[in-house]
């Protein structure tokens, strides 16, 4: 009885923190979210302007208030406007029309392409000279769909209606055009896909 009293506690306490947790995460905005996968602390509005002072985040904070507006109201067309200006500037090529999952990371300023049409999942990495694109004919037409926790390493293409699945490393300069599914590591050209656990452990930090 005595150890079935102790189980019980400790699940509760668990349940507890897990709830608190759940309460506490309602209450952050998508960009302190995102924000927060770069420090693993919660920023104040001033302190997210601030850290705008890098590109990559400063990207983040305006992809996500077009996002936030209405294509067609008046703050939608005023950001977008924004937005369009900085991408030029920074040479990031990712739209509003993105469906980005909260937690969102870019590891570096430089060039990234992705289509409207991608779906990104949550705590995902993306890093430089990265491209997500649209494969126009084949057995893979359309567009890939990413899921949680997956880290996209420097120069590598992602083609083709595929599913990547969750907890996901693709090394660099990797050609993708095939399903992957959860728990894998990506390497080389032609793409081969290894079964890991752990594959993103410690490449993906302060996950919401």
């Amino acid at each position: 009885m005595l150890i079935k009293q102790i189980f019980f506690n400790q699940q509760n306490l668990l349940n507890q923190r897990e709830f608190l947790y759940i309460c506490l995460m309602s209450e952050k905005t998508i960009i302190q979210k995102d924000f927060y996968r770069e420090s693993g602390k919660w920023l104040s509005t001033g302190e997210i302007w601030a850290k705008c002072i890098n590109p990559n985040l400063h990207y983040i904070y305006l992809l996500r208030k077009c996002q936030q507006h209405s294509k067609k109201s008046v703050l939608g067309i005023f950001w977008r406007f924004v937005l369009r200006h900085h991408q030029i500037k920074y040479g990031f090529q990712i739209y509003p029309e993105t469906q980005i999952g909260e937690g969102f990371y870019l590891g570096h300023w430089g060039t990234v392409v992705i289509n409207p049409k991608v779906k990104i999942g949550k705590n995902c990495n993306i890093m430089q000279g990265v491209t997500i694109a649209q494969a126009n004919r084949g057995k893979h037409e359309g567009v890939p769909e990413i899921g949680n926790e997956v880290w996209i390493g420097t120069n590598a293409v992602i083609v083709g209606k595929i599913k990547v699945g969750n907890n996901v490393l693709i090394a660099p300069n990797v050609y993708l055009n095939t399903d992957v599914p959860d728990n894998s590591v990506v390497v080389g050209n032609p793409a081969q896909i290894i079964s890991k656990p752990n594959a993103t452990e410690d490449y993906i930090n302060h996950k919401v």
